[in-house]
C-alpha cells in the first residue's frame, strides 16, 4: 500500500527561481538563503519519494481571476513549465502520476471536498521553485508530481481548518491506494510578505517563528487561525500559509522535525522551510 512518509514546506519566491536559472546562487545577496537548503538537498537525495503531492497556488498561469477553483488537482501525465511573461523556466517537464491523482480526487470528493479535476495545465513558479530548491538542476525531476492548486488569491480562500482537514483526507486516500509507493506532501508559499499597498515589504519574524514551532507543537491551533489574523500579522500574501496546513494535516500527529530554516529577506519575502518525517510503521 502507498504511504506518506514525510512532509516538506517551503516558500516559492519567483526571484529564487530566477537566481537558480541565471546562475546567481553564489552572489552575496542569495548565497545565505541557498545555503539553508543544502542539508535539505542532501536529505532529499537519501529520501527521494516515488510521488510528491505539491500544494501550491497558481499565479494566473492556469487559472485567472475570472475562474479560480478553491482546490484543483492535476491528473495529467505531465505538466509543462508555464510562461509567466518572460518565457518558461528552463526546468524539466513535470511528470504526473494520473492513477494516484484520480484516486485522491475520487476519495476526497467522497469525503465531501469539491475537488476540481484538471487534465491539462501548465505549472508556474509556485510549483517549480520548490522542486529547484530541493532537487537542484537535474536533467529530469527524480519523482512523479501531483499538483494540487489552492486558491489563496481571490477572496474567499479556504480556511486553515478546511486545509488541515483536506490534508487528513489526502492521507486517508493515499493509505487506501493499492500500489507500494513512497509519497511526500509538500506545502508551499509564504511566509510573511506583502507585495503592495502601504504595508508593502511587511515581514513578521515573530509570527513566522511561532508558525514553524506550531507545526510540531500544536498544529491544531494553527488550523484555527482566522483569515484576518494572517492578513494582519503576515501580510496580504501571508494567507499562503494555509497551504502548509494541508501538508501538516496529511502527516501523523507524531511527525518529527528533521530540519528548519528561516531567512529574510528574499525579494521582500520571509523565506521559511521545514521538513517533517512520519514515524516508521
Amino acid at each position: 500500500m502507498a504511504r506518506i512518509t514525510a512532509g516538506v514546506s517551503t516558500s516559492h519566491v519567483p526571484a529564487v527561481g530566477a537566481a537558480v536559472d541565471m546562475g546567481r546562487t553564489e552572489e552575496p545577496y542569495w548565497k545565505p538563503m541557498f545555503e539553508g537548503y543544502e542539508f535539505s538537498k542532501k536529505w532529499m537525495a537519501d529520501h527521494i519519494p516515488d510521488v510528491a503531492i505539491i500544494v501550491y497556488n497558481d499565479h494566473a498561469s492556469a487559472f485567472s481571476l475570472e475562474m479560480i477553483p478553491t482546490f484543483a488537482i492535476g491528473c495529467a501525465e505531465s505538466f509543462q513549465p508555464a510562461d509567466e511573461g518572460w518565457g518558461p523556466r528552463p526546468v524539466p517537464v513535470v511528470q504526473g502520476h494520473p492513477e494516484l491523482a484520480w484516486h485522491i480526487a475520487q476519495s476526497t470528493i467522497l469525503d465531501e471536498f469539491d475537488m476540481t479535476i484538471v487534465n491539462r495545465m501548465d505549472v508556474d513558479h509556485g510549483l517549480t521553485v520548490p522542486l529547484s530548491l530541493l532537487f537542484g538542476q537535474p536533467a529530469a525531476w527524480p519523482c512523479k508530481v501531483i499538483p494540487l492548486a489552492v486558491n489563496v488569491v481571490q477572496y474567499p480562500p479556504p480556511t486553515g481548518n478546511r486545509c488541515w482537514n483536506l490534508g487528513r483526507a489526502i492521507r486517508k486516500a493515499v493509505d487506501s491506494f493499492d500500489q507500494d509507493l513512497n509519497v511526500m506532501v509538500w506545502g508551499t508559499g509564504g511566509m510573511s510578505h506583502q507585495l503592495q499597498g502601504p504595508r508593502a515589504g511587511l515581514i513578521n519574524r515573530e509570527f513566522d517563528t511561532a508558525f514553524l514551532d506550531g507545526l510540531t507543537k500544536d498544529p491544531e491551533a494553527l488550523a484555527r487561525i482566522p483569515h484576518v489574523e494572517y492578513v494582519r500579522e503576515a501580510g496580504s500574501e501571508g494567507i499562503e500559509l494555509v497551504m502548509w496546513l494541508i501538508m501538516r494535516g496529511a502527516l501523523e500527529r507524531a511527525a518529527r522535525e528533521v530540519h528548519r530554516f528561516y531567512h529574510v529577506p528574499a525579494s521582500n519575502t520571509a523565506v521559511g522551510h521545514i521538513i517533517l518525517e512520519n514515524p516508521p510503521r
